[in-house]
């Protein structure tokens, strides 16, 4: 059975994934970019075009981002991933932030309450939009790329609904060292998470420190 991970999701110090206040120029909403300035200078982010295209460092943080795609055939994202609008869709002209070629060259399964025609991009890129729980979501995406791993984007409140429902074997959360006070937490309603799953902890030089959660294997 292919694996549900999630990799490079990070997090504040007081366990919010995004912030308050998303909008078309703010897609993590008042926390701006500080959530993910640990990965822009890594040599995986610039390769896929995100903020700059030199060679990027290597070094611990490029050790965890560089996991992101291999093994991957399939991305499960939230609605409020791809784009700010909320309710009934009224501009089916939105792609995404991306542009045209959005960085995943897999099927992404958007889940929405308002599905819509399926959207083709360049690069191999095709958002699939569709109701569904967590359960029936990853039975779509396994359908989509027969064998190979499902990646679980975010938001915040997506990978919670997967953890809350036992779906995640792999997660990689980064810890980074601020403070946003509002916005979505990641952590709520999951007491007791320790306990399925093996955790390791790595700090980096940039100041985050890199949390894998290993899912343990039944006895």
């Amino acid at each position: 059975m292919s694996l549900v991970r999630v990799h490079n999701f990070s997090v504040s110090l007081d366990g919010f994934g995004t912030g308050e206040g998303q909008q078309l120029d703010a897609p993590f909403g008042h926390a701006g970019t500080r959530l993910m300035e640990w990965a822009f200078e890594t040599r995986t982010f610039r390769a896929i075009g995100i903020h700059g295209e030199s060679e990027g460092s290597f070094g611990t943080d490029e050790a965890f981002a560089s996991q992101w795609g291999p093994g991957v055939g399939v991305e499960i994202m939230g609605r409020n991933k791809f784009g700010p609008q909320r309710g009934p869709w009224e501009d089916e002209d939105w792609k995404g932030w991306w542009g045209d070629n959005p960085v995943f060259h897999t099927p992404v399964v958007v889940l929405t309450h308002h599905p819509r025609p399926v959207l083709e991009m360049d690069g191999g890129t095709t958002f699939h939009f569709v109701d569904a729980d967590p359960a029936s979501a990853l039975e779509r995406a396994r359908a989509l790329a027969p064998g190979m791993d499902v990646r679980i984007g975010g938001g915040a409140s997506t990978v919670r609904q997967f953890l809350e429902a036992g779906l995640i074997d792999h997660m990689h959360c980064v810890l980074v060292p601020i403070l946003l006070g509002r916005g979505e937490r990641l952590w709520d309603g999951l007491e007791g998470l320790e306990e399925r799953f093996d955790i390791e902890a790595t700090p980096s030089p940039s100041g985050v420190v890199h949390l894998v959660f290993t899912r343990r294997t039944a006895v």
